[in-house]
């Protein structure tokens, strides 16, 4: 495997990423990596949790190297699907630009657009947005897109999932023809097809798995539960020891399994899109540092959540379909480390859960199981929950927003819009 600075990267941002205890290069980082810094477009794949953040964002972040953007002019863009996402691919970038003198920010809802404007007008050399938050700065006319040299989508499967396509082609219909364009995705289906043969010119593909790479890694488990006993069976689970993440299909179901949870003595996290960006991200960080073991969350959470450590990922609620699968699947058994998913199955729901697993390539015996049974402990160390009653905890209060600049920051400085503070975790996100 080669270093990062034999695949072309500078002395100051290897160094750099020696100090985040940043070593080798991941196996798609090595593929793509010479390929962004000659200029070619690039269409990646590779499985979740592989690194592809620092795979497209530090080359971009060298092409930039050694000249500064105008105020509201980016020079790079990477867009995001979800909020979520874009907070963690800035993080993982965070130190990297600012090693190199670089300014990055983020562009996302939960944050008011006023305060992003004014982050743009101060200048930006790389901006990381989602794409409905991007079209409305540009509608306002707080940011213009026509100095853009390098563009990066990331999860263009799941953009297309959720109706962003007609943004994300406006968007790049308002960068410059002749930009360097970057794609990655888990799958290349009909309409993400389309988009590479609109936008990416002659670009070369690189691929190190299918989407289906963390079935291979994870163990895999189906549990049949009758419906009286599942509640039960979920707070004994959720109260084993490690990082765990909870699926639930709907929003208000993840409010009523938190607050189950609470009433039986076990303290969990809640996620998802009703809640305000300070909500989620608090919730999020106590996930991540481990303040908070549990995280109960819908499918918002299944795509580029990187947190370490997740050791069970649970569908309490079974995936829809062989994608949501795989993507709450990819949460555990991230760069190489252990891990096991879990489906817990009613008898109305056998025969879906069947075709989903079947299509998603995975192989697991389904076991039937109660509370408390051999079986369930071995399986998920499961244990009994306190039944002491937990005090729920107020919502964060939104962070003040910042005093009026009267000056531009020095070059390098250290800035952040719409994302908590922290620094670099080690896998290379994505």
């Amino acid at each position: 495997m080669p270093t990062f600075a034999d695949l072309g990267l500078p002395a100051t941002l290897t160094q750099s990423l020696r100090r985040e205890k940043i070593g080798e290069p991941f196996p798609i980082q090595a593929l793509v990596i010479p390929d962004i810094l000659g200029g070619r477009d690039v269409l990646g794949r590779a499985p979740t949790g592989s690194g592809k953040t620092l795979a497209f964002g530090l080359p971009m972040l060298v092409r930039l190297k050694g000249s500064y953007s105008a105020p509201r002019r980016p020079r790079a863009l990477v867009l995001a699907p979800t909020r979520e996402l874009a907070t963690q691919i800035e993080r993982a970038l965070d130190e990297s630009a600012l090693a190199l003198g670089l300014r990055l920010a983020s562009a996302t809802g939960g944050v008011p657009t006023k305060r992003q404007a004014e982050r743009l007008a101060r200048g930006v050399d790389l901006l990381v947005a989602t794409p409905g938050r991007l079209v409305d700065l540009l509608d306002q006319g707080a940011v213009d897109l026509g100095d853009v040299a390098v563009t990066a989508i990331d999860e263009a499967d799941h953009m297309a999932q959720i109706g962003f396509l007609p943004q994300v082609t406006e968007i790049l219909d308002r960068t410059p023809g002749s930009g360097q364009r970057l794609l990655f995705s888990a799958t290349l289906d009909d309409e993400v097809s389309a988009l590479v043969s609109r936008y990416l010119h002659d670009p070369v593909t690189h691929a190190t798995a299918s989407a289906a790479a963390p079935v291979a890694v994870a163990d895999h488990h189906v549990l049949f539960v009758d419906r009286s006993d599942k509640p039960a069976v979920v707070a004994q689970i959720a109260s084993r020891t490690g990082k765990t993440l909870l699926f639930v299909r709907t929003q208000h179901g993840v409010d009523r399994l938190v607050a189950q949870l609470a009433a039986v003595g076990v303290r969990a996290g809640t996620l998802h899109g009703g809640k305000s960006q300070a909500f989620r991200t608090h919730a999020l960080s106590s996930f991540t540092t481990a303040d908070t073991a549990v995280l109960v969350a819908t499918d918002v959470a299944a795509r580029g959540i990187d947190v370490d450590d997740v050791s069970l990922v649970v569908h309490v609620d079974p995936p829809a379909d062989p994608k949501d699968y795989l993507h709450r699947a990819g949460r555990t058994a991230r760069a190489g480390a252990a891990g096991s998913v879990v489906t817990l199955v009613t008898e109305d729901q056998r025969d879906h859960v069947a075709a989903v697993m079947t299509q998603a390539g995975v192989d697991a015996q389904g076991l039937a199981v109660r509370p408390g049974d051999r079986t369930l402990v071995a399986l998920t160390g499961a244990r009994r929950p306190s039944g002491v009653p937990l005090r729920q905890d107020p919502p964060p209060a939104p962070a003040p927003a910042p005093a009026p600049a009267t000056a531009r920051p020095a070059r390098g400085a250290r800035t952040r819009v719409g994302r908590s503070a922290g620094r670099r975790r080690r896998n290379g996100g994505g």
